[in-house]
């Protein structure tokens, strides 16, 4: 039988990698400060996306909360960067108000954008939320050979993009951004 292209493409990944986790949330940040993971933050994405990576085999290293900020946003994903991470998620701040700034504070970083990331999750959640899907920013890109993925702060989001487009594709995000 043969291979097919997706098949061909996978086929030298890495079955498990390390992901770095930013949450990012204003009001929780005031509530918890720096909390060290998202059990002690009550942070219920967090909790998804460390759940979903560590049911697949994969390990976070790095977690942090920090307020919707651009200095603070930016602070978080260059340590995120520095860390053993191979991927970074961040979840909160996509959205339309003015107080979401986690795409202006990370895409002008981006030294290459994934535009098909933000194209397939808007489609595929077109499907759970209708047409306020033109909402979400949703984004993605690679910063000093590392990819990140900018979600919405909601835990159905997170669960959609971790199971249906993130975890299968890591290996080959993980080789093409190191080749």
């Amino acid at each position: 039988m043969q291979e097919s292209i997706p098949e061909i493409h996978k086929k030298d990944a890495r079955k498990s990698y390390s992901f770095a986790i930013i949450t990012i949330s204003t009001s929780r940040y005031e509530k918890y400060g720096n909390a060290v993971s998202p059990d002690g933050a009550e942070d219920l994405s967090g909790k998804a996306i460390k759940e979903l990576l560590e049911a697949a085999g994969n390990t976070v290293s790095f977690y942090r909360l920090v307020s919707d900020e651009k200095n603070a946003i930016h602070d978080a994903v260059f340590a995120a960067l520095s860390s053993s991470a191979d991927i970074v998620i961040t979840s909160g701040g996509t959205g339309l108000a003015p107080k979401d700034l986690t795409i202006e504070s990370v895409a002008p970083l981006f030294e290459k954008e994934i535009p098909g990331f933000g194209e397939l999750f808007r489609y595929k959640s077109l499907e759970e939320i209708g047409t306020s899907v033109i909402l979400t920013r949703a984004s993605a890109g690679v910063i000093k050979g590392k990819a990140i993925f900018c979600l919405p702060g909601s835990p159905n989001a997170v669960k959609l993009a971790l199971s249906k487009i993130i975890i299968p594709e890591a290996g080959h995000i993980v080789r093409h951004v190191r080749e």
